[in-house]
């Protein structure tokens, strides 16, 4: 889009004076659409409810989030085309909040002070690569994977001074289909074409997913030994050392990660888990301390970081302030779906360490019972509670969120810890029958799947598979049942939108789940075909 005159624009930023100056400067650039927002929050919901070409957003944003975690935000979410240009607008020259927000790679950054013409050249030049990628971010957004490696393939043609950009994205669409190999060879490519750092870490990526952890930490700790500066490479590495069972590894180097970059959340949150786990309760309670304090006025925030922080508080025999945090949970997260489990749940650890039995047991059963809906509690939190159940002599009740746990688990290490709470009770026979039930339980779901398909019951077979995926979410297996189930009922049925947008959406998930998954490229296929079967064309962008 080359007339400025119809960018649609979003400027956050909460200081009258400023806001006006910017508007100002937008105008003379030639943009007149042009909304404004105050707070993050109230940019989300603008995000939310129509697209914006431009957001340009100053990093100091006040009370509640600051630009980077809006960044976050937007980013993690998807909450707008891969074609919106983001530009981060600061007078902060600290380093650390720089490269807070340089990491989240906006499409460019300006320090303050700075002119029209300043803003205008920058604007210019992300409208010129924008103009370069629709054609693949069109075609990224509509499903069609092959089509948009392709698409990579012309746009290197025709923009040969994005040749390494067009590379990378087609390297990270391979990664999207599970062919780890064909991105790992355009990494090396890469690598040798002298895009030394990030080419490297794509490809310890594919290493990575191919289980090869033992190159793929090879390269990272060199990414991260020559580039004090290179974030995503020290969350690559923690991950793998994760991945080998290293965990006072993985923490290490995200405390290192932390001190660079110390203001990412979900870095943040990761670390405060890690240091949890193993034993580090300074660490955990300092860093959910921050985790709180930061992501409460995200529109995303999650009642589980209080639970942590408490979890920390708990362990250092500090009940008083776990006792504040809990009133601070009831009031700043009400409203949301999960935060009376938290609530239970956090009081529980409370009573367990002060030998409170009676109120213990009370909690307990209001989390259990708050867990039976559909609110989205991690397993890690259900594995906590399990535990503390089977401690208390509720072993129904443990069983009850074990199952719920091994229907959800996302790989199998997940389906080892829900074993691992039973048989350091000492009853490890009776996770292993919860195992079993709970594996004839999908084959007995996909059975019945299956039938009614093969009844002629499609829609319902789709009701059925979808269902179920809702209550397994990180079930990978789950979820492709369920898109193949929806793609089934396409196939016999012809195309409509909303089971098209559901197979996709089912498709997007388990690729995020487990990306080397067999089933995967097949299933991928299958939607390819039917789309070009029932005249489901890409809608090209030139």
């Amino acid at each position: 889009m080359s007339n400025l005159g119809d960018i649609r624009a979003l400027l956050v930023e909460p200081h009258a004076g400023m806001r006006v100056s910017l508007h100002n400067m937008l105008n003379l650039c030639g943009i007149n659409k042009i909304e404004h927002a105050l707070t993050a929050g109230s940019a989300v919901r603008a995000i939310q409810s129509k697209v914006f070409d431009l957001v340009l957003c100053e990093y100091e944003l006040g009370v509640g989030q600051d630009g980077q975690q809006l960044l976050e935000d937007i980013r993690h979410h998807k909450l707008t085309p891969l074609s919106t240009i983001f530009i981060m607008v600061t007078a902060e020259r600290a380093y650390a909040k720089v490269v807070s927000a340089a990491e989240l790679a906006p499409s460019d950054y300006l320090l303050k002070p700075f002119t029209a013409d300043m803003l205008l050249e920058r604007v210019l030049k992300a409208i010129e690569k924008r103009k370069a990628f629709i054609e693949v971010f069109n075609l990224m957004e509509q499903g069609f994977v092959r089509e948009s490696i392709d698409a990579c393939l012309e746009g290197e043609k025709n923009y040969p001074r994005y040749i390494v950009d067009f590379m990378r994205l087609r390297a990270e669409l391979h990664v999207t289909l599970g062919e780890a190999p064909e991105a790992e060879e355009l990494y090396v490519k890469l690598f040798e074409m002298k895009a030394v750092a990030w080419a490297r870490l794509g490809l310890a990526k594919t290493l990575f997913m191919q289980g090869r952890y033992n190159e793929a930490e090879s390269i990272l700790s060199n990414l991260v030994s020559e580039n004090a500066k290179y974030m995503d490479a020290y969350d690559w590495l923690s991950k793998t050392h994760e991945a080998i069972g290293a965990l006072p590894e993985a923490k290490s180097v995200l405390d290192t990660a932390v001190t660079v970059s110390p203001h990412a959340v979900r870095r943040l949150r990761k670390l405060g888990a890690l240091a949890l786990e193993t034993g580090d309760i300074e660490t955990a309670e300092n860093v959910l301390k921050k985790v709180v304090s930061k992501a409460k006025y995200s529109e995303f925030r999650d009642p589980e970081d209080h639970v942590n922080l408490v979890n920390a508080l708990v362990k250092k025999g500090d009940h008083n302030q776990a006792k504040s945090v809990i009133r601070d949970l009831e009031k700043s997260m009400s409203g949301i779906k999960k935060t009376e489990a938290c609530r239970a749940i956090s009081a529980a650890m409370v009573h367990a360490s002060t030998g409170d039995i009676a109120k213990l047991g009370e909690e307990l059963e209001a989390a259990v019972q708050a867990n039976r809906e559909e609110i989205g509690l991690s397993n890690e939190l259900k594995l906590g509670l399990a535990k503390s159940c089977l401690e208390n002599d509720r072993e129904d009740a443990a069983s009850e969120v074990i199952m719920e746990v091994m229907r959800n688990a996302p790989n199998q290490n997940m389906v080892s810890k829900a074993l691992g709470v039973f048989e350091s009770a000492g009853k490890g026979h009776l996770g292993k029958e919860l195992a079993q039930r709970s594996q004839k339980e999908v084959k007995d779901l996909v059975a019945l799947g299956v039938q009614k398909a093969k009844e002629g019951d499609y829609r319902g077979s789709v009701e059925l598979m979808s269902s179920a995926a809702r209550k397994s979410p990180d079930n990978p297996q789950v979820v492709l049942n369920a898109a193949l189930a929806a793609l089934k009922c396409i196939e016999n049925l012809g195309w409509d939108l909303a089971t098209g947008n559901l197979a996709k959406q089912l498709i997007d998930s388990a690729a995020r789940l487990d990306p080397m998954n067999p089933r995967l490229k097949a299933i991928r296929g299958l939607y390819s075909e039917l789309q070009k079967r029932f005249g489901i064309d890409a809608v090209r962008s030139k």
